[in-house]
Order: C-alpha cells, then structure tokens, then sequence
C-alpha cells in the first residue's frame, strides 16, 4: 500500500494527539515511517492517543509557540509534515475566537515559517475544514474554485488559513520543494473521539449515563465519512509529494459520493440501530449559527488522485457504534484492526491507491 513510499521516512504530525492526529499517527508508524508528534496533551478523558500507546516521539507544545516548533523542525529534519494542530470546534469558537483565530491562523504561519530554508522536506499537508466555503445553503456541492468565506469564527479561521498556505506557498515556497496542499474533509466520525458538542461523543456520552440527547439541527446535512477515509486523502497527497509531482500544490476536498450526504436525524437513526434506547428532542436553547446545509464536491481527487472512500455511509456508523462498543463493553481498542478491515475492504474494492 502507497508504494511503501512512506517507510524510513521522517514525518512530523502536529495536532497527534487529536482524534484525526492519533489515527493518522498509528497508521503512519504501521506504513514504517519514523514519526514524531507535536501537539499540546489530550484534553480529553479517554483520549485515543493514549489508549493507543504508540511508540513515537513526542513534544508537547503549543503551534503559538513559535520557537519551540522551529527547534523541533530543525531537530527532526522531516521529509513530510501534516499540520492538524488546531482549535477544532465551532461552538467554542465562539466562547473563545481569540484562542481559535491564534492557533488556527497564526499557529499555520509559524510552522510554515519555520519550514523555510528546511532542505530534507518534500511535502506539508495542511487540514483545514469543509466548512471554509461562502455558503448560500442552496445544495450545490463545493468544488474546490469556490470562494472562500464563512459567518463563524472557528469556519473563518479555516478559510484565513486557507490564504495563508496559499501565500506562503506562492510567496516562499516557489522552487521544487516542499509541495504544500490544503485538505478540506467533509464531517469526519470514528471510534476514539470525545470532544465536546460532537454529534458522535454526544450519543456515546448519552448512552453512558442514560439521558435523552439534546439536538440543535436534526435536519442539517453533512458530508459524513470515516476518519480512515479522509486520511486516506491526505497519505495519497503526500505520496505524490514523495514522488515530487507539483501538479497536487494547492487545494482538495475529501469527502463522502454524494449519496452518502445524510441529515444529523439519519445519522441518530443509524446509530440507534446499536443502541435501541437512544432517544432525542430539538434542543430548545437558542442555537448559534451553523451551516444547515453542506455537500463536497471530490471530482478532482477522485480524478487526479485516484482518491475514493472506501466505506459508505452504513458501514462508516456500523464501524463507528462498534469501536464504542467493544471500548466500553471490555475496554478494548479496536483502532489497529479497524485499519487492517479497512486496508482489506480497499483492496477488495480495487481502489487504485489501495492496489499501489
């Protein structure tokens, strides 16, 4: 798989002990590259990145902390660097939009300063957000030409980071390496995420304690898909980066076909196949603003890439319900065997970067 292209090879993860990050982390070190972590420590209990107990090398740091991040990159001298540090949630951008706007924003200029003059690295993977488009909520699926903008302080963040890359990418970066890419992933579930006002951790909270769950949008459309599908987008980037093929610079957006785009009620239904007594009602408290409706459109990874996704929407819940499951049933991680399904399940579907 990916052409063993990853194996030896240095890379450096931010943001690895998020839920994204860990799972990244874990399947990077199972393709043999030597992987060091940077990112602040988990703010959640469980945390994946813990449960996992990945061998790796890890600072914890903050990307505000500009120093800190250049001595680590000039340490490490890595070939690859996918960037995921962020604040991630849209409701506590709005409680805190000057932590959001300073790590986001400012915390993808100093790793991206930092990375100038570094003569091993051939390629930086920078995770945005689907959430970065001027969204009219008309059902129009995003290509990646459309205009960037967006009404709340965690979505503009993204898409400042966004102009961001794009500036540091035609302004710095300008010769043969390193090759920068922006990923832009639809609503990303899997097993191992607790965070808070997440529709996923809300349930399994819900069905640990025994309450009916309080929903803001049941009608909100969104790009569902399994973690392993979105970061399977951002390894095939950076094999080509590997690879030194220039043509993948620039934007992409990884999400589910657009059959698998499911409101937020189909999603609780879906879920409620594994848990029977799962019940919820229309938040009553008054709601800050959200997009209600949003669809990616992947044509150009699925083109120029190779790029789909592996498991729809039935089987990303399925696989999703049992990773809780088996976690709070007996305590067992299932993150290692998920991958090795998924790795199977892609070759059996013969998807071309599968078959690498």
């Amino acid at each position: 798989m990916f052409k063993n292209c990853f194996a030896g090879k240095r890379v450096l993860v931010t943001g690895s002990t998020g839920f994204k990050g860990s799972w990244l982390t874990l399947w990077l070190q199972a393709l043999g590259a030597e992987v060091t972590g940077y990112s602040l420590d988990p703010d959640t209990k469980p945390s994946h990145w813990e449960l996992l107990e990945l061998q790796v090398d890890h600072v914890s740091a903050d990307v505000r902390n500009d120093q800190m991040l250049r001595s680590v990159i000039e340490k490490t001298s890595p070939h690859l660097i996918f960037h995921l540090a962020a604040q991630p949630l849209v409701r506590a951008s709005y409680s805190d939009p000057v932590q959001t706007w300073s790590t986001n924003v400012m915390g993808t200029v100093n790793l991206l300063n930092a990375c100038r003059g570094v003569s091993s690295l051939l390629g930086i993977v920078v995770i945005t957000t689907d959430k970065v488009y001027d969204n009219p909520e008309n059902g129009v699926p995003f290509s990646e030409r459309e205009p960037l903008g967006a009404g709340d302080p965690y979505s503009s963040s993204k898409a400042a980071c966004e102009l961001v890359v794009e500036s540091f990418s035609r302004g710095f970066f300008t010769g043969n390496t390193p090759i920068i890419a922006s990923c832009r992933a639809g609503n990303v579930i899997g097993g191992g995420d607790w965070a808070k006002d997440r529709l996923i951790p809300d349930i399994v909270k819900s069905m640990i304690i025994g309450t009916r769950l309080d929903i803001r949008y049941p009608r909100a459309v969104r790009p569902w898909q399994h973690v392993l599908d979105s970061l399977s987008g951002y390894l095939c980037l950076a094999q080509r980066m590997v690879e030194g093929d220039k043509t993948v610079q620039g934007a992409w957006n990884f999400g589910p076909r657009l059959v698998d785009n499911y409101s937020v009620e189909n999603m609780l239904t879906a879920m409620r196949t594994f848990w029977p007594e799962l019940t919820w009602n229309r938040s009553q408290s008054k709601a800050l603003h959200e997009a209600t409706l949003l669809r990616l459109n992947c044509e150009k990874a699925q083109s120029q890439l190779h790029w789909q996704p592996v498991w729809d929407f039935s089987n990303t819940a399925r696989q999703t319900a049992v990773w809780y499951q088996n976690y709070y049933a007996n305590g067992h991680v299932s993150s290692f065997e998920q991958l090795k399904q998924y790795q199977q399940d892609a070759h059996e579907k013969g998807v071309f970067w599968a078959c690498n």
